[in-house]
């Protein structure tokens, strides 16, 4: 029989979850962030536009996101451990597959879907995992588990220039390739974790196999309104987040940089980046701010960043802009998954995650092509930058209206915590035959902030 947590253990294993969990996302989201080092590569070897490069990254990024409720639903069934190991296996094969790669449509398949299939399984489950070990210190410990991000997006843009540099980009895929294998000894550090909250609904006897297969896909969600504006922010956000990542070095190089100053370029925003995780971590577990708040304002210093970014054009202006950017788009993604747990219950987790990164796939899916074809239209990257801040923006507004957004303004953050909820709970999750939320569920952000351990 397994141990029964009555509720996230706050530490102990949790931590090797979360030091997983930080090289699966530098071995994901790293390598994404870092393949515009490869993008020029492939626009002067195949001599395609940059808009039909772009969809590459954007393939992967949105299969990545759109196959999430199935590592998702698999990890319900089957725990999270096998799922990431499986997942690390598809990723590097679908990188050393593109070393062979003769056209774009092949680079489409191997890295877009195989690798982009591989990362849906790989990401969701890991993340999930480390929201579940956590409570008090969630958002620390996710901001530390995305850390890998940013110290891998400073060591592999120079490392995978190097690596283009020495063996061209077919060998160089193969090193990425090797890289990515590591995935799979990292899923292997996942510990199966058994919640109180998990036994509540594992006692279901009857039911349509339609009807439970729409519960381990956490269908009912779709129901639940205040997560569904949640997705279209994060949606919003979305389409406009990784414009950097394919494009600012196509930007420096321009402007007149070589190689080395623009893949640096991206270096430093990933340093500004990991502190912005940890800084947004540790602000977000003080609890002196309502987590909804905190996302809205890093969500809008990011595009505003985005938006600046065409007037970058000397170098000290333009990594001086980046690294702006780069700290406060570190700082909303811990954030936007340690909220999750707040707004459905943390016995929903792997089903709200899945269906987040599924529907925010469109953005993914949409944001860089969009972006590359605004630069051939325009002849510069001006509009795409503006059009990438134009979209977080949005999405800043939309997270304005999630439930009690403004009953916390103007008052002192102690008058915020004036509900007491009992040691161990959990914001309930909505009722899967309607989907309708209680008059707490209705208060989640009021009572999100006061989740606190009994003195």
């Amino acid at each position: 029989m397994p141990v029964v947590h009555p509720q996230p253990p706050d530490g102990g294993w949790g931590w090797m979850v979360v030091l997983a969990a930080f090289f699966q996302s530098a071995l994901v989201f790293g390598v994404i962030r870092s393949f515009g080092v490869f993008f020029m590569e492939f626009v002067g070897y195949f001599g395609e536009l940059a808009g039909q490069v772009s969809w590459i990254t954007s393939i992967g990024i949105a299969v990545q996101q759109f196959a999430s409720p199935v590592g998702s639903a698999l990890s319900t069934q089957y725990g999270a451990r096998p799922v990431v190991m499986a997942g690390g296996v598809l990723s590097g094969l679908g990188m050393f597959l593109a070393s062979f790669a003769t056209s774009l449509t092949h680079l489409y398949l191997s890295i877009g879907l195989l690798s982009g299939f591989g990362w849906a399984l790989v990401f969701t489950p890991s993340v999930a995992s480390v929201a579940r070990y956590f409570k008090k210190r969630r958002t620390f410990a996710t901001g530390l588990a995305f850390t890998g991000v940013g110290l891998s997006s400073f060591a592999f843009s120079p490392l995978f220039q190097l690596l283009v540099d020495t063996y061209a980009w077919r060998g160089a895929l193969l090193v990425v390739a090797g890289m990515s294998f590591n995935l799979v000894v990292c899923g292997a550090l996942i510990r199966p974790l058994t919640l109180k909250e998990d036994l509540a609904g594992a006692g279901d006897p009857g039911g349509s196999c339609l009807g439970k297969l729409s519960t381990l896909f956490g269908l009912p969600l779709l129901f639940h309104w205040p997560f569904m504006r949640f997705v279209l922010a994060v949606t919003l956000i979305n389409t406009g987040y990784f414009i950097p990542y394919v494009h600012l070095v196509a930007r420096a190089r321009e402007l007149g940089f070589d190689e080395y100053q623009a893949a640096f370029l991206m270096s430093v925003a990933a340093v500004a980046d990991l502190c912005g995780r940890l800084l947004s971590g540790w602000l977000a577990d003080c609890r002196v701010f309502n987590l909804s708040h905190i996302l809205v304002a890093w969500t809008s210093l990011t595009g505003i960043s985005l938006a600046l970014l065409p007037l970058g054009r000397s170098y000290p202006l333009l990594m001086a802009i980046g690294i702006c950017y780069g700290f406060f788009s570190g700082a909303l993604t811990p954030v936007v998954f340690s909220i999750l747990p707040e707004i459905v219950g943390i016995r929903q987790i792997f089903g709200s995650m899945g269906l987040l990164q599924m529907m925010e796939s469109i953005g993914g899916l949409l944001g860089a092509p969009f972006s590359g074809w605004l630069r051939d239209t325009t002849g510069d990257y001006t509009a795409s930058f503006l059009a990438a801040g134009a979209f977080l923006l949005l999405g800043s507004l939309v997270l304005v209206t999630l439930p009690n957004f403004f009953s916390c303004l103007g008052s002192s953050p102690p008058a915020c915590h004036g509900t007491k909820v009992e040691a161990g709970a959990e914001p309930a999750a909505l009722t899967p035959a309607s989907g309708e939320l209680s008059s707490q569920d209705r208060d989640w952000p009021a009572r999100s902030q006061d989740l606190r351990e009994p003195a």
